[in-house]
């Protein structure tokens, strides 16, 4: 009496797809993991204030960004004194909305905030946001 194993000399047509499920699920943890730390930027503490709204940070968004040493950063990349009117004029020569977000660190001087603002307007740039932080109410009586 002879054993059948399965041999039965077809070419076996299923795909396997468990382990094509298990490499997306790696990639797709390790991208969870990484785009926070793309969206990072330049470490600054910014000025609270309680009258401002949520906005969402995109990747199309030209952000300028002054550290507490006076030193500009253009999307997290330092820019040279008296470069950034060039380089703003590179980086939005191409793009319909000529926006600049400005996010200060609050220890920054203000002059220097104002001499960023003026080298923008020399470039071109009218509208201008500043970032700020929302202030939370501290308990039910406010503050």
């Amino acid at each position: 009496m002879a054993m059948n194993l399965g041999g039965g000399g077809g070419i076996k047509a299923d795909i396997n797809v468990t382990p094509l499920v298990d490499v997306m699920l790696v990639l797709l943890i390790i991208m969870m993991i990484v785009a926070p730390l793309l969206q990072q930027g330049v470490p600054v503490t910014l000025p609270l204030a309680s009258n401002s709204s949520e906005k969402p940070e995109t990747q199309d968004q030209t952000v300028v960004t002054i550290d507490r040493n006076k030193d500009v950063y253009l999307n997290a990349k330092p820019v040279p004194s008296g470069q950034l009117e060039n380089r703003i004029k590179e980086i939005l020569e191409d793009k319909s909305d000529k926006i600049v977000i400005i996010k200060a660190d609050e220890e920054a001087p203000y002059s220097a905030i104002m001499d960023t603002m003026d080298e923008l307007r020399h470039a071109g740039i009218e509208d201008m946001g500043l970032i700020t932080e929302t202030r939370r109410k501290l308990q039910q009586g406010g503050e």
